[in-house]
């Protein structure tokens, strides 16, 4: 892979009014104090407010060399106008289009100059297939995996090679596309959101494997939509969805734990995932500058070495997974 990514990046679902509306002001804000505390990895898509990320995110770093910066997009989704809606899928006061899904090679294409355009740059470093799978399509996901292999796929081989992407993979909430592509095509990268963080190592498997034929992993979600972070009593997402029962549970039981060793659990919750060889960077979404300052020094939190084995003996990590050095 033609890049070199940090240990740590800023998503900016956030960005794109993601359950709760955020300013201009504030969205400048934020990427402001990001890039004061020394980030400069960025992530977005199109469907983040229907291209309102986008576009708060080229605005802010619009005066950045572009060589200081590494920004990656996604691709599979073309926005098309629609009724203006409060909220649509979770987003809310976006502006009025929709989201039509296309991962043919012109699709992709076409999805990809729009995102430029958005941006206002003329190229971004990774370039990511969004949402693949079960999860999203259902019964048409083997019709979508089918039209992004013939012809998406291709599209993204072509923009790498003309030098217009550094590197090109998937950004996606399942494993099991992920394992169904590596056994057809070359990955760069994977950003995969929620599956190994503190609260689940069901990826583990996958983990193994990227680690073996050399696929960086980019863990997102490493808050699990905020139920790492949230305290037990708010009221908490899971996988963009209210947070049930026994997961709320699970996150009380992290929180004590990290609480004996004098740990802030986001903090033990950025740190968990880079512990495995193949996730090169972890990826929290960050909407406000608050957040942004909490989240550098969570990352900067000294952890006691032993917490580690004291969530292994209590059960609330997968013997297999590696711990963070």
């Amino acid at each position: 892979m033609r890049v070199r990514l940090p240990r740590f990046g800023m998503g900016c679902s956030g960005l794109g009014n993601l359950y709760r509306p955020v300013s201009d002001t504030d969205s400048v804000a934020a990427i402001a104090a990001a890039l004061r505390g020394g980030v400069r990895y960025f992530d977005t898509a199109p469907l983040y407010g229907f291209g309102l990320s986008e576009r708060r995110l080229g605005a802010a770093l619009s005066d950045i060399p572009v060589s200081d910066l590494l920004i990656s997009t996604k691709v599979g989704r073309l926005l098309r106008p629609a009724r203006a809606a409060p909220v649509r899928q979770g987003f809310v006061d976006v502006p009025p289009f929709e989201t039509v899904f296309d991962y043919s090679f012109d699709g992709v294409s076409s999805s990809y100059e729009a995102s430029l355009a958005r941006l206002g740059l003329s190229r971004v470093n990774i370039l990511l297939a969004h949402d693949l799978g079960e999860r999203t399509h259902g019964s048409e996901s083997a019709r979508m995996t089918a039209d992004f292999l013939a012809g998406g796929y291709e599209a993204m081989r072509q923009l790498r090679a003309a030098g217009r992407i550094d590197a090109i993979g998937i950004g996606v909430n399942e494993t099991r596309i992920c394992e169904e592509l590596l056994d057809q095509v070359e990955l760069d990268v994977i950003l995969l959101a929620g599956r190994y963080t503190l609260l689940e190592q069901g990826a583990l498997p996958l983990l193994d494997r990227c680690a073996r034929l050399g696929v960086a992993v980019i863990s997102g979600g490493p808050f699990n939509s905020g139920l790492l972070v949230e305290p037990p009593a708010a009221v908490v997402h899971y996988d963009y969805e209210a947070a049930p029962a026994d997961l709320i549970q699970t996150a009380r039981r992290l929180r004590g734990i990290c609480e004996q060793f004098n740990t802030p659990l986001p903090a033990a919750a950025l740190r968990f995932p880079p512990g495995h060889a193949a996730v090169q960077c972890v990826l929290p979404g960050l909407s406000a500058a608050h957040e942004v300052e909490q989240a550098l020094a969570w990352l900067e939190q000294v952890i006691p070495p032993e917490l580690w084995p004291a969530l292994r003996a209590a059960g609330l990590i997968a013997a297999a997974a590696p711990l963070p050095a």
